[in-house]
Order: structure tokens, then C-alpha cells, then sequence
């Protein structure tokens, strides 16, 4: 069994390729199922009709805010451990743990209970009409009863992976989407729950998901989580956000864009927010891969700046660059050809959603490959804690740019300008990544243990 003397070893002289390859692919193969099986419910409840498909979508908001918190103590508490065992600081890591586990899991508590308590109104401002309100009710009560184990499992996770531990997080994961997978045609068709049986099958494998998960977290050189480590002082509260602001701002923003676009494509019918909702999912599918990958060089980031190697962090920098905007521009070839088979698979029986989303589709895949260097940069900026750099860049892609654009692109394009605005958005957020990034990338061509505080500046 590796010790932390032998992680530590690994991580800071194994060759760049070889390391974050090695790392990314349980991170990638649990990006890929997450996402499948996100992907599996929007299939499986787009066979009962567009309202619940148009459903799914809108509640996918106040997902997004359960997993801003998750990212928000995951990534603050996996930055800081990652850079501290780079430092061979145990202690305060093992503190770190915990302290990130027990916060995620009471703000989840809290989003569960207000989220039920207000539920109609949260439901109506996320885009909801009359017709997908009752879908909308009934799937997304039942997804916030597990709100505190989906937040508190993204810990764990992220956790684990900035430990350089993926392996642990994919069996995790995996788990719970073989779950989820085999239970949405159980409980939507031969129980004949219909939407209800989605978000249920959502919620009994997200619990699942955490408990191996918990039990994962005893295995290896992964870091236990102990109540009596748990330390609620505001020195790791301020490290939890710094390192964690950007994934909560972005996250956050997520939710925002998710329901204004929602609320501009509610114009154009139910057909209109369906058709989007598709888009959505598989462009988070196709964008998994390079995530997954990233992920990978973040506790690899987080090592080797911690020791101060920083030729290391920018050798890896530029692999997963390379790598992810070849696999990004194929996909992007391919899903440009088929995109009405595409959506098709989704909601084959209405013409309407599919010729909206197929467009939709192309737009948002024309700016695709070039969405690697943002999702880099951020994760790059995130890790060596540089939170002013990494906020912006976060906000940018689905706030400082969507925002704008979702409100004037649709008065001046009707439908079109919905179905290209996050591509337009995309582009904006690429440009404005490299006067944040590369200032940061030209202090990086030397190790120097002192030089960190000129990196901020």
C-alpha cells in the first residue's frame, strides 16, 4: 500500500503525460457516467411527453444550485489539501477533510428544507407554464430530499481526486449511475410513476452513491472524514472560499442562465425549452471528457505548485490543452452532421423539438473545442489559488456574457438568438481567458518556492 511519502513521490517526479493520464481516466470514465445517466433520465422521461422532458430541464436549476455548494466546499477543501500534502502539512488537510465534508452536508440540509417549503414559487420563477408546472412539482420536490447527500458526495469525491485518489471517487460514482440507470424504467414504466419515478430513482441512487462513497473514503491513503477533525474556525472557512468561490460563482450562474434561458425559449412554447434542454445535456455529455480530464491535472497542479515545481504545472497545462481540443473539434465534426438524429434520440415523437434542438446544437458546437482553454484556464487559476483571476474567468461563460446576451440576442433574433447564445457566449469567454491566464503561465516557466507571491500579482 502506497504511503503518503510515496504519493507525494509520484505526483512530483512522474513524467506530466504519463501522471495525468493515469489520473484523468477514472475521472473521466465518472464525468462520463454522471453525465450518461443524466442524459439516461432525460431519455427515459422524454418517452412519457414534452412537458416532463421540459420539466427535467427546469428543475436542472436547483441542481445546479445543490452542486454549486457541492463544488463550492469540494473544490475549496480539495484545493487546500492538495497543496498542503504537497507540502507534507498532514494535519491541516486531514482537518480540511472533514470540516468540507460536515459544512456541504448541513447547507444541503437547509436547501432541502426551504426548497420544499417554497416549492410552487421556485417552480413558477424557474420557467415553469401552466402545462409543465405539475411535472415540474412533482419531480423536483422529490430531488431536493437529496440535495445533503448530493452536496456532501461532490465532496468526497472532489476530495479523493485531489488527493490523486480518482479511483476511489469512480467506483463511487459508477455505482450510483448503474443505479439510477436500472431503476428510471422500473419505476417510470412498470410502476407507472412517471416523472415522479425519475427523480425518485434520482435521489435512491445519489444515497447509494454517498454511501460507498463514505466507505471509499477509509480505503488507500484517502484522508478519513472525522467529526472530532471538524473545524469550523473562519481560517478554514476563508481557504474554503477562496479556493471554492469560483466553482459556486459558476455553478451559481449556471442555475441563473439555466433559468433565463428557460424564461426566453418559455416564448417560443414548450417544444422550445425541451428542444434546449436536450442541447444542454449533451453538450455536458461531450464536454465531460475534457472536465474528467482537467480534473485530472488539478491535483497535479495543486502538488507540484504547492512544492513549488512549477514547470511541471505548466508541462501539464498545455498537455491537457492539446489533448482536449483534438477530442473536442471530432465531436464537434461528427455532432454537427447528425445533429437531428441526435436530439431524435431524446423525443422522437414531436418534429418541433427536434428541428429546434438539432439548430441549437450546431450553434453550440461550432464553439466547442475552443471551450478547453476556459475550462483549463479556470481550473488551472482555481488550484494555485489565484481567486480574483479564476472568479472572473467562472463568471464569464454563463454570467458576464450569457446574461446579457439571453436578454438582447432573442429581441433581436427571435428563436435563433436563443438557440446561439451560448455560443456566442462561449467565444466572448475564450477571448477574455488569455489576459488572466497567460500573465500566469509566463511566471510559471521557472520552479521557485518564493515566487508564489509574484503569481498573484
Amino acid at each position: 500500500m502506497k504511503t503518503a511519502q510515496d504519493k507525494h513521490k509520484m505526483m512530483t517526479t512522474m513524467p506530466i503525460p504519463k501522471l495525468i493520464t493515469s489520473l484523468a481516466v477514472p475521472t473521466i470514465i465518472s464525468m462520463l457516467v454522471t453525465s450518461f445517466y443524466v442524459m439516461a433520465d432525460t431519455y427515459f422521461v422524454g418517452q412519457i411527453n414534452t412537458q416532463s422532458t421540459a420539466a427535467v430541464g427546469i428543475s436542472f436549476s436547483i441542481m445546479a444550485i445543490i452542486q454549486a455548494f457541492g463544488f463550492f466546499f469540494g473544490h475549496g477543501s480539495g484545493n487546500f489539501i492538495s497543496r498542503k500534502l504537497g507540502a507534507k502539512d498532514y494535519d491541516s488537510a486531514e482537518k480540511m477533510a472533514s470540516t468540507g465534508f460536515f459544512y456541504a452536508f448541513t447547507f444541503g440540509i437547509i436547501i432541502a428544507v426551504l426548497g420544499n417549503i417554497f416549492l410552487t414559487p421556485i417552480c413558477i420563477l424557474l420557467g415553469s407554464t401552466e402545462t409543465i408546472l405539475p411535472y415540474a412539482e412533482n419531480y423536483l420536490g422529490i430531488i431536493l430530499i437529496g440535495a445533503p447527500f448530493m452536496a456532501s458526495s461532490l465532496v468526497l469525491n472532489n476530495q479523493m481526486r485531489f488527493q490523486g485518489n480518482a479511483v476511489y471517487a469512480m467506483i463511487g460514482i459508477i455505482i450510483g449511475a448503474v443505479i439510477n440507470i436500472g431503476l428510471d424504467p422500473l419505476l417510470i414504466f412498470v410502476l407507472d410513476m412517471g416523472v415522479s419515478g425519475a427523480a425518485l430513482s434520482t435521489i435512491i441512487s445519489q444515497f447509494c452513491s454517498f454511501m460507498v462513497l463514505i466507505y471509499m473514503d477509509s480505503k488507500g491513503t484517502n484522508i478519513k472524514i472525522k467529526f472530532k477533525n471538524f473545524t469550523p474556525s473562519f481560517t478554514y472557512l476563508k481557504e474554503i472560499t477562496y479556493g471554492g468561490i469560483p466553482s459556486l460563482s459558476r455553478q451559481g450562474l449556471v442555475s441563473l442562465s439555466t433559468i433565463m434561458l428557460n424564461v426566453a425559449a418559455g416564448a417560443y412554447g414548450d417544444a422550445a425549452i425541451a428542444g434546449m434542454s436536450i442541447v444542454t445535456r449533451i453538450c455536458m455529455f461531450i464536454n465531460s471528457f475534457v472536465i474528467g480530464f482537467g480534473q485530472g491535472f488539478q491535483p497535479v497542479c495543486g502538488f507540484n505548485y504547492g512544492a513549488g515545481l512549477y514547470r511541471r504545472v505548466r508541462e501539464g497545462f498545455y498537455f491537457c490543452i492539446k489533448t482536449g481540443v483534438i477530442f473536442l473539434t471530432i465531436c464537434a465534426i461528427i455532432g454537427y452532421i447528425f445533429a437531428p438524429e441526435i436530439v431524435s434520440w431524446f423525443r422522437k415523437d414531436d418534429p418541433l423539438v427536434i428541428e429546434i434542438g438539432a439548430r441549437a446544437l450546431r450553434w453550440q458546437l461550432i464553439t466547442l473545442p475552443i471551450g478547453t482553454w476556459v475550462i483549463l484556464c479556470n481550473m488551472m487559476l482555481q488550484t494555485i489559488r489565484i481567486p480574483g483571476r479564476a472568479l472572473i474567468l467562472s463568471s464569464a461563460r454563463q454570467g458576464l456574457f450569457f446574461i446579457p446576451f439571453i436578454i438582447i440576442l432573442p429581441k433581436l433574433l427571435g428563436l435563433q438568438g436563443v438557440e446561439m447564445c451560448q455560443a456566442v457566449s462561449d467565444f466572448c469567454s475564450f477571448i477574455l481567458a488569455f489576459p488572466l491566464t497567460v500573465p500566469v503561465l509566463k511566471k510559471l516557466r521557472q520552479d521557485n518556492v518564493d515566487q508564489r507571491k509574484n503569481l498573484r500579482s
